[in-house]
């Protein structure tokens, strides 16, 4: 069997620091906001080159957590991608904004620049991109965009930690709140559910921080109305300890899937696509092909997983249908049709990406 990700083998690699850590923990009995989660703060903030980092409970609450901090509510637009996880739509629904979806580029599969210009209107507020798959969007475009328009600039960074954009700036780095998701199977991923929002100011980083632990800076002193999202200390230690190896991890996905890429050609099929104007970070290798039933069906009869990433996108989404009924994104909607991911992670051994290659060419035979 090759899965999608094995965590397995990255566990028993760290098995020593991160029991020991979890132990420590254990035993002092501080598991809410303690030194642990202090110190990923701090060691994520210099990592990503940030001013500010706020460690929560998910992902989606990174992202629904900002656009609160921002102040974003109902009758604001949020511009978004449609070819993404619904958490990235659930966040603008969450504080009563409409999300507003533009198509995406075919070779990148990121929101398109050039058609988040034509869906501005006065209700727009925010412009919400997300690094798919781990390759930055085009930021410098998005950037411009935003400060022609006097838009918030909000980064899903869900699938790109330690990606990177062609000035060598993090993604995360360059609006005003970055939003990470650590589910275990990211590419820096804990053991459960864990999030981190990122600040470009200390106002916005203490809103988040306020919003996080019930809307209170002090013990039973609530100043607004906030929600409880805060990253344990056993996850936090986890995730220091993954920290300290994420290039690795990540310069071990871009080997593996430049290895696909010379596998694979000559295929009907489309490899992933690097822009050149960042540092992609693979969190899936995900190629467009006429074939993926057949494909997958061999891939299963070896005991090979797959999966598809995402085989609805979000404007056609049933609890989007009443102010999407007239969307038309025919880039997202065939991608969606022809995407297939296939097993992507830093362990992954030359023998197992040949095989996983092997058999997707002789299922054109």
């Amino acid at each position: 069997m090759i899965p999608m990700v094995d965590l397995n083998v990255q566990y028993r690699q760290l098995q020593h620091e991160i029991d020991g850590g979890i132990r420590d923990v254990l035993e002092k009995c501080q598991f809410i906001l303690g030194p642990n989660v202090a110190a990923f703060e701090a060691e994520s903030a210099e990592y990503l080159g940030v001013p500010h980092a706020i460690a929560v409970a998910s992902g989606t609450d990174a992202l629904h957590l900002a656009l609160a901090a921002a102040g974003i509510g109902p009758g604001d637009e949020v511009i978004t991608s449609p070819f993404t996880f619904i958490a990235t739509a659930e966040a603008i629904r969450y504080v009563g904004a409409t999300p507003v979806f533009v198509d995406i580029d075919p070779a990148t599969f990121n929101i398109d620049p050039e058609q988040i210009e034509a869906a501005i209107t006065p209700a727009t507020r925010v412009v919400l991109p997300v690094h798919l798959f781990g390759q930055p969007a085009d930021m410098a475009a998005i950037h411009d965009i935003c400060n022609r328009h006097s838009l918030l600039l909000v980064e899903d960074c869900a699938q790109s930690f330690g990606a990177a954009t062609h000035g060598n700036r993090m993604t995360g780095s360059l609006g005003s709140y970055g939003c990470y998701s650590f589910f275990p199977s990211k590419n820096l991923g804990c053991y459960g559910d864990g999030g981190m929002v990122t600040a470009a100011t200390a106002d916005s980083a203490d809103r988040v921080r306020v919003l996080r632990n019930h809307g209170s800076r002090q013990r039973y002193h609530h100043h607004v109305i906030g929600f409880n999202s805060r990253l344990d200390e056993i996850q936090a230690v986890i995730l220091r300890a993954k920290l300290k190896h994420i290039d690795q991890y990540n310069s071990n996905r871009r080997r593996v899937a430049h290895r696909y890429n010379e596998l694979l050609a000559g295929l009907d099929l489309v490899v992933p696509h690097e822009d050149g104007k960042g540092r992609h970070v693979y969190h899936q290798y995900t190629v467009l092909t006429p074939h993926r039933e057949r494909i997958m069906q061999k891939l299963g009869e070896q005991g090979i997983a797959s999966a598809i990433y995402y085989p609805i996108p979000l404007h056609r989404q049933e609890v989007f249908a009443e102010s999407c009924r007239d969307c038309s994104l025919p880039v997202a909607e065939k991608v969606a049709e022809h995407c297939l991911s296939l097993p992507i992670f830093p362990e992954m051994s030359e023998e197992q990406v040949s095989t996983v290659a092997t058999v997707v060419r002789e299922s054109f035979a």
